[in-house]
């Protein structure tokens, strides 16, 4: 069973803290609180992420320089970050929001539904790249122990078409996550982190096809999961 995704939410009042633990209950992740910027920075150390909620008005170190340590951190440039800020300075500083690395920019009060479908989003997006990520590494494993077997092709043969199998689960869940996107006018970020989880998707199906009894291709390179 697939362990759950961590949310990090980030803001400087435990009021707004509790009322996003509200929100995102239903969502049934487990979510992570930080209270300022530097602690939010510290728990990324440790930990894996599928979205930040960051609040901008925050004392000390604000959301626009805590996002910018983010993206420069090469473990977590690519963590999805949702800005949540109670005052409206106009599009300047909504730019400026996106210019640090968000993918979206939330003024309050919000939509507790909209905020909790945005999320959903990026969530099973994570949930999508964490599967890819375990076909691949135990494709690796399997291809690894295959070297040492000999010329039994019967197991690798096997071992195969259960990999291929289970990449087509993955794919087919991709190509539906992909659709739900277009139906529902995603925000574009969403839109192409599916784009490029697709293209991992391609690109390990070709590395199997290589694989397969008959055909060239035995060296063949597996994709990067970067």
């Amino acid at each position: 069973m697939m362990q759950k995704a961590k949310i990090l939410l980030v803001d400087d009042r435990p009021e707004n803290l509790l009322a996003l633990e509200a929100i995102l209950s239903a969502l049934d992740q487990t979510l992570v609180r930080a209270s300022s910027g530097e602690e939010a920075l510290k728990a990324l150390l440790t930990d894996d992420f599928a979205v930040i909620l960051l609040d901008v008005q925050m004392p000390g170190m604000d959301g626009f320089e805590t996002a910018a340590h983010i993206k420069r951190r090469e473990r977590t440039r690519d963590i999805p970050i949702i800005f949540l800020t109670a005052i409206n300075h106009g599009p300047h500083h909504t730019f400026r929001g996106y210019a640090a690395g968000a993918v979206d920019y939330i003024s309050k009060p919000f939509d507790p539904w909209v905020l909790r479908a945005k999320v959903s989003v990026f969530v099973e997006l994570y949930m999508k790249n964490c599967k890819l990520r375990e076909q691949a590494s135990l494709l690796r494993l399997q291809l690894e122990g295959g070297a040492h077997q000999g010329a039994d092709e019967k197991e690798p043969a096997g071992l195969l078409a259960e990999l291929s199998a289970r990449l087509a689960a993955v794919e087919e869940q991709a190509e539906a996550l992909s659709k739900q996107l277009d139906d529902d006018s995603a925000d574009a970020a969403a839109v192409a982190t599916a784009a490029h989880l697709e293209r991992k998707l391609t690109g390990l199906r070709r590395a199997l096809d290589a694989l397969e009894p008959g055909t060239s291709g035995s060296a063949t390179t597996l994709p990067s999961q970067s």
